[in-house]
């Protein structure tokens, strides 16, 4: 296996480059005076036109070059090209007063003085009051949180609830980074970046289940390991995988910002800046999430078990001692009693009887104490045949005899 890289150990590095990307959209956002919304989040017209294709053919960009001077507004062709559909969205001006009239006279004209008179059909026009922008900037919230409460039932189901809570807390980071990127860089805030934030989200909580299915399978192989080393390992052996989907999508998105344009480019943009963003947050934020919160409970637990057990021994090592001394002190146990001096003096006879025994056996086996004889010729002392001479101790016992005496003892 390749070496693991260590993630956990740069967690903090990381963890403050987040938190100094978030804090520079708050900024951006307090700066800039809120997001920059769309026309879908505001008040004001709608209005849905056609220009006869018989009299001419026109291009979106020629339309939406004719209305260049309603100011803030928002264009989008709509049915089949041939038909010549559009629908034109106008940002409502507080200080103007009868908008609506106003404003549909203004559209009519500036198409007529482009594209002729008599060729513009008004099909339909609608005003939007800020109660119905309220009503949609509140449905968006709310499929977040669905979707957010989704995915923790989903991660806590199958595997632990600390790793569903880290991948929501992982989604919440890239909810938060894709909407500080949009404050920032000033990008139209649109029902289309909420499908790009919806898309980055379902993008990472995917790369995340990956790397959390895979530390499930190595806790069963390394068991052994410590959790920092288990969360390198899974990380290190997903990342070729992370690599290459990450850049598949990438190379997707970049065709689709180079040829599209309004709102399509911008979802694009925001997907270019999410997929990396979803991928880091994988990483570098959900996985130091777990290793953390699992920390931080274990810390708990040993400092409960401290306050109840006491120092130097496991819960279980405890909670056993705990039980013996319980039982020790429900049940005391009894003194032995003293035996009587019958029983003592009955012990020191049959010893006595033993040791006498034992010395009557070994007496043939002791070597009579042999004189040294002359010395021979040559200075050597002479040897006798038949008898070896074996050497005594204290008290007229061998060694054997000793050996022999404290077995029977």
């Amino acid at each position: 296996m390749k070496k693991a890289i260590n993630f956990i150990g740069a967690r903090w590095f990381f963890i403050a480059l987040s938190i100094a990307m978030i804090s520079a959209g708050v900024i951006g956002y307090v700066a800039n005076g809120g997001f920059n919304l769309s026309i879908d989040f505001t008040a004001g017209l709608n209005q849905q036109f056609r220009i006869d294709p018989a009299a001419r053919t026109v291009a979106i960009a020629e339309v939406r070059q004719a209305l260049a001077e309603l100011g803030r507004y928002d264009l989008q062709a709509i049915g089949a090209p041939a038909e010549q559909q559009f629908v034109v969205k106008v940002m409502a001006d507080p200080a103007v007063g009868d908008f609506q009239a106003r404003t549909e006279a203004r559209i009519l004209q500036l198409l007529e003085q482009a594209f002729g008179t008599g060729n513009i059909t008004v099909q339909s026009s609608d005003f939007v009051g800020p109660r119905y922008s309220q009503e949609l900037a509140t449905q968006t919230i709310s499929i977040l949180l669905v979707a957010v409460i989704l995915i923790l039932i989903y991660a806590a189901f199958r595997f632990k609830f600390v790793y569903g809570m880290a991948a929501v807390l992982c989604l919440l980071h890239d909810a938060l980074f894709m909407l500080a990127v949009a404050a920032l860089f000033r990008i139209e805030f649109s029902p289309t970046t909420v499908a790009a934030v919806l898309t980055i989200i379902g993008f990472s909580i995917n790369d995340t289940i990956v790397i959390f299915d895979r530390v499930r399978e190595n806790r069963g192989l390394m068991r052994d390991a410590d959790l920092a080393m288990l969360l390198n390992t899974s990380i290190t052996q997903t990342l070729g995988r992370t690599i290459l989907t990450s850049t598949t999508v990438f190379l997707s998105i970049i065709a689709l910002f180079v040829l599209a344009s309004g709102d399509i480019k911008n979802f694009a943009l925001l997907m270019l800046v999410g997929i990396f963003e979803g991928a880091y947050s994988t990483i570098f934020i959900a996985s130091p999430i777990v290793y953390m919160w699992t920390r931080a409970n274990e810390k708990r637990r040993k400092a409960k078990d401290l306050a109840k057990y006491g120092q130097g021994q496991a819960p279980e090592q405890r909670q056993a001692q705990a039980l013996v001394q319980r039982r020790a002190a429900a049940e005391p146990v009894a003194e032995p009693e003293a035996p009587e001096p019958e029983v003592i003096q009955a012990a020191e006879e049959a010893a006595g009887g033993a040791e006498a025994e034992a010395s009557e056996a070994l007496a043939p086996m002791q070597a009579p104490v042999v004189d040294s004889p002359p010395p021979g010729p040559q200075g050597q002392p002479a040897q006798q045949e038949g008898r070896v001479a074996m050497p005594t101790s204290g008290g007229g016992y061998t060694r054997l005899q000793r050996r022999h005496k404290k077995r029977r003892r």
